[in-house]
């Protein structure tokens, strides 16, 4: 029989989606507020993959990733969810978002989005929230899978979570 453990916990990871620019300046004190200190900033990043963004967000979208200084509870999925889209309503303009915001937690083994669409390789947390497997990690790198959204399949996001892993990985050691 195995003998249930909590999870180590994980790093939170933020990808922020906009025309505007410096979204993070913007939201940096609601990030704060929300999830700890920012430790890194990675961006602008060209987000070219999809126009679907476009109507809401305008056009020249790019896309920021940050990473939060403090690791968190894996089971706060949902909740990191629910608080982002919070923000994203109180920066909304005449019902338009200026902002998409999707939090996202990193293990060692796989990165795991949050989202409000269900799908069948999307597992139900709460609150109407789901978790995608979006990334496993398989012989020295983050692996997409057949239904990885094409952004987080790309060479160039995929390097960037994997450092962002190391970082990750020297952080739980520090705490073992």
């Amino acid at each position: 029989m195995s003998q249930p453990r909590e999870p180590d916990p994980a790093q939170l990871v933020l990808s922020i989606l906009s025309s505007k620019e410096s979204p993070v300046q913007r939201l940096a004190n609601h990030l704060k507020s929300a999830f700890g200190n920012l430790e890194e900033v990675i961006g602008p990043l060209k987000f070219d993959f999809t126009k679907y963004y476009d109507i809401e967000l305008g056009s020249g979208i790019n896309r920021w990733i940050v990473t939060f200084s403090r690791l968190v509870d894996q089971s706060r999925l949902a909740q990191f969810k629910i608080l982002t889209n919070s923000i994203e309503e109180e920066f909304s303009r005449e019902g338009q978002r200026q902002f998409n915001l999707d939090p996202g937690l990193m293990s060692l083994g796989n990165f795991v989005l949050a989202t409000g669409k269900n799908n069948a390789h999307r597992i139900y947390l709460s609150h109407g929230i789901f978790a995608d497997l979006t990334l496993v990690f398989r012989r020295a790198s983050y692996q997409s899978l057949e239904w990885t959204y094409p952004d987080y399949s790309d060479s160039e996001i995929i390097e960037i979570l994997n450092k962002v892993r190391e970082t990750y990985k020297q952080k739980l050691e520090k705490q073992r």
